[in-house]
């Protein structure tokens, strides 16, 4: 498991460049809609597995609901959470495969951030940090020493995508 990142989140700012992008491609980013849960964890379960379900879940029920999308007409592109397993916890957030490479899991980390900012977060903190060159680009973040497997020590094993463990 990848250690822990964190960011500042008083140092981040709207991007108007990849706003611009994400219109030009006809794609919008928005906060998910509670009644949208079902399909929003069906997209993501063949994608990402059903932890990250779990999770998605848990952001989506919450009051205001921490759980973005990114879309292109009726066609889910991506999605990205905050306050799901922890408070000030950024993630889990996944692109589909066909859609990378857009700027969408950029421009989805960057809405995500900044609503965490809004709600009063000066820091967060990205659990697990996959991509840690992408982290590091886009917002700054910086490796937690020590934080790796964090707050997922001890979990009980989730089924994969492929139906195998985590």
């Amino acid at each position: 498991m990848a250690s822990d990142m964190l960011v500042k989140l008083y140092d981040l700012a709207q991007d108007a460049a990849l706003d611009k992008r994400m219109a030009d491609q006809g794609i919008t980013l928005r906060r998910a809609l509670v009644p949208e849960r079902s399909a929003i964890c069906d997209w993501i379960r063949p994608r990402f597995g059903e932890g990250w379900v779990d999770e998605a879940t848990a952001a989506i029920l919450r009051q205001p609901v921490t759980c973005w999308i990114a879309h292109d007409h009726e066609m889910l592109l991506g999605f990205a959470c905050h306050d799901a397993t922890m408070k000030g916890f950024f993630g889990p957030t996944g692109v589909d495969e066909t859609a990378r490479g857009k700027g969408i899991g950029h421009a989805l980390l960057l809405r995500t951030l900044l609503d965490m900012r809004d709600q009063g977060y000066g820091y967060a903190i990205i659990g697990g940090a996959g991509p840690v060159d992408f982290y590091q680009r886009s917002v700054g973040a910086i490796p937690i020493e020590g934080s790796s497997p964090g707050i997922y020590r001890g979990m009980l094993p989730t089924a994969s995508p492929s139906g195998m463990s985590d």
